[in-house]
């Protein structure tokens, strides 16, 4: 009775929630779903969205939202008590997803529904919904003997393990190297933010100097600013070699094992469903509709942008050689020196450039952001239950009043916390009893923390991580779709679910925005127009190598997954860089990315290199042959931004249109047709290009 995770709180009762409550809770809402499933089934002959999809969505809900702090808090407060209890109840989750999507019973009841006289009267929401499960039944295994899927249940209890194992050896793996410094010389160039962080830093292990590590703030500053190559070596090398059989923790943490193990699952699940590899399965829930397309796509892009990254990496060669005598720049130079030639070419500090990204304005100019796009009206609550003193809560409310979402935000980057940014779904929208479920969201960066009195400032990369991840949230918080499946980012092709996300990082490029967002963290001065005019000078800086390194990522994780072969595995292969002496570990994954690299890239990292082995959006996050998504989703999101370009950033009806059609409307009907119902028309690719300053020589 005690159990927080058993409670009606509208809110997760975070203080509350201690390992011991995990899988008891668990286990109490897994016995109410399957029960619930079993009644609807069995009190019925003849089915309807009333009596059968309502019951199960309500109690598949209550576990969703009891597991989702669960998730959650494991991401961001890792301990290993925590981890325990989260992996103790992950394979009980996978079972009895695997099980639904295995219930012949409820697989012909849903059939049953769909060709219903009745169908016809549901909302195309709700249509959707009934679609999505018949095919969700088909990708789980519904049509398979009963050998076969009693080995698709292992597989998949499996994957989930290892996606999970994966991800504890990265954080692992991240939090066990750091540098005491004691002598200030060695971090000359660093600015005094910087400075500040790594002196915040090391009073937790009450020593004495500045303490760097692998988080990405303090990561990221030691690359782009440390005059000491040998410091920036040895950082890189670390940061690059994390979970692995190289580096300075080599072997203790190496996904190598796992990141096999995964492929041969995927493939091994992809043909028991009747599909030729991993790829083609992952294509059943997105736009694109065959390999080749998206294949196509990456390679012709790479095509469009490589004459430019050549040439971005020629100029940075020879502005390091010219200006500093360098003569072989190595990868732990190209941040530094890219920029000293940003500074040097467009007088443009980043530095400069954060005193006027404090988080105190960059946050409320958001929200003024969304107020003249949509109306909507953003206030910070400051009673509720946290994790961690940083965090804050707020609610959205439309120009009538009503709520739509409330969403948590975690910024600070610290230990024990998973690296990255995301959003996630704390609570989703759906109706109860003509009740509204108002939807909940947690949007986690990993800024540099502020130090001493003043507030954090956020590089501009920053404040477009943060607009990313908005965008995400918006996307899930202002559905208007009552049905849990298709409402907010439910249900959504992954191929089009970066789009909300990409679109609102327009907005961090346009005067009349940053004029919202932009304010000196000491004066309030607003960002002066000079440098306004090399940001946007230098907006493009280097967009080519951008472009090919995205595409260098893309490309290989659909072409390991596409053209995996079981006889070969994924470990035997060549060294990645010395072609053809030596075998690696992973070798076949660094041989596919090797012949990625020499078709795309214009930088070979060095062979120590091990970027597979963090690469967790592909091996432990939901981006498996899918990472490609970012890239199409660009288009969608370029061309989207496109039509205000034409009508005026803040034109209220292209915004409530944007709204109306794509935000509003969750997973209810197909992406390509609520794209084309925002803009008349399918996606372009010209937008892209330009918005990248590439020059299409075609």
């Amino acid at each position: 009775m005690n159990n927080p995770l058993l409670s009606n709180s509208t809110l997760p009762q975070f203080s509350k929630i201690q390992p011991g409550h995990v899988e008891s809770a668990i286990d109490q809402l897994l016995r109410d779903a399957r029960a619930a499933v079993a009644e609807a089934l069995n009190a019925n002959t003849v089915y309807t969205w009333q009596n059968l999809v309502e019951p199960i969505e309500n109690a598949e809900d209550h576990l969703n939202r009891a597991w989702s702090p669960v998730s959650h808090l494991n991401s961001v407060c890792n301990n290993d008590a925590l981890r325990d209890a989260y992996n103790a109840c992950l394979p009980k989750l996978s079972e009895y997803a695997t099980e639904m999507g295995q219930n012949e019973p409820l697989f012909k009841a849903y059939q049953q529904i769909a060709a219903s006289s009745a169908y016809a009267s549901l909302d195309t929401a709700q249509q959707k919904a009934i679609q999505n499960a018949l095919r969700d039944f088909k990708l789980s295994g519904i049509g398979l003997d009963a050998a076969k899927q009693n080995r698709y249940k292992e597989i998949s209890l499996e994957m989930s393990r290892l996606g999970s194992k994966y991800e504890e050896n990265l954080l692992d793996a991240t939090n066990a190297w750091s540098k005491l410094i004691t002598d200030a010389d060695e971090l000359k160039g660093l600015p005094e933010g910087a400075l500040a962080g790594a002196k915040q830093a090391v009073t937790e292990t009450e020593q004495e100097g500045w303490l760097i590590t692998l988080q990405f703030p303090s990561y990221l500053a030691v690359m782009t600013y440390a005059d000491n190559r040998a410091l920036r070596q040895e950082m890189y090398t670390a940061f690059v070699t994390r979970a692995s059989d190289q580096g300075p923790n080599a072997g203790e943490w190496d996904n190598t094992e796992l990141m096999e193990q995964k492929l041969a699952l995927r493939h091994e699940k992809a043909q028991l469903l009747g599909f030729n590899n991993f790829a083609e399965l992952s294509l059943a829930t997105k736009m694109a509709e065959k390999p080749a397309d998206v294949v196509s796509f990456l390679e012709n892009l790479a095509q469009k942008s490589l004459p430019q990254a050549r040439q971005d990496l020629q100029d940075l060669k020879a502005f390091a050689q010219k200006e500093h005598g360098i003569a072989d720049l190595q990868a732990w130079d190209t941040t530094y020196y890219s920029e000293k030639m940003r500074q040097h070419c467009y007088q443009l500090s980043q530095e400069a450039v954060k005193a006027y990204f404090p988080i105190t304005r960059v946050l409320p100019g958001m929200f003024s952001i969304v107020n003249k796009l949509y109306g909507l009206e953003i206030t910070e609550i400051k009673d509720f239950d946290r994790w961690h003193a940083d965090v804050q809560f707020f609610e959205i409310r439309d120009k009538q009043g009503a709520i739509r979402g409330q969403f948590y935000i975690d910024l600070y980057a610290r230990s024990k916390k998973r690296g990255g940014a995301w959003m996630d779904d704390c609570v989703g929208r759906r109706k109860i009893n003509g009740k509204l479920q108002v939807p909940v969201a947690y949007l986690t960066c990993n800024f540099t923390p502020p130090t001493g009195n003043n507030p954090a400032l956020l590089t501009h990369d920053e404040v477009t991580t943060l607009f990313h991840e908005f965008g995400h949230g918006l996307h899930h918080m202002l559905t208007q779709i009552d049905h849990l499946s298709v409402s907010g980012i439910n249900g959504v092709a992954w191929d089009a679910v970066e789009l909300p996300s990409q679109f609102m990082e327009n907005w961090c490029w346009e005067q009349e925005a940053l004029a919202l967002i932009a304010g000196h963290y000491q004066t309030g001065e607003p960002l002066p127009e000079d440098l306004f005019n090399k940001m946007l000078a230098a907006k493009n800086f280097q967009a080519g190598m951008i472009m090919v390194r995205q595409l260098e990522f893309s490309l290989f994780d659909f072409k390991i997954h596409l053209n995996y072969d079981p006889a070969k595995g994924a470990r035997t292969g060549i060294d990645p860089v010395n072609s053809g002496t030596s075998s690696v570990p992973g070798g076949r994954i660094y041989e596919t990315l090797a012949e990625v690299r020499q078709q795309v890239s214009v930088m070979i990292p060095p062979a120590f290199s091990r970027f597979a082995h963090s690469f967790s959006h592909i091996f432990a996050g939901g981006y498996a042959a899918g990472y490609y998504s970012y890239k199409w989703a660009e288009v969608l999101s370029s061309d989207a931004f496109a039509l205000f370009e034409e009508n005026g950033i803040f034109d209220a009806e292209t915004g409530q249109a944007f709204l109306s059609n794509i935000l509003e409307q969750g997973g209810s009907q197909d992406a390509m047709q609520l794209f084309k119902n925002f803009r008349g028309r399918e996606p372009e690719i010209d937008a892209l290009l330009r918005h990248n300053g590439i020059v299409d020589a075609a």
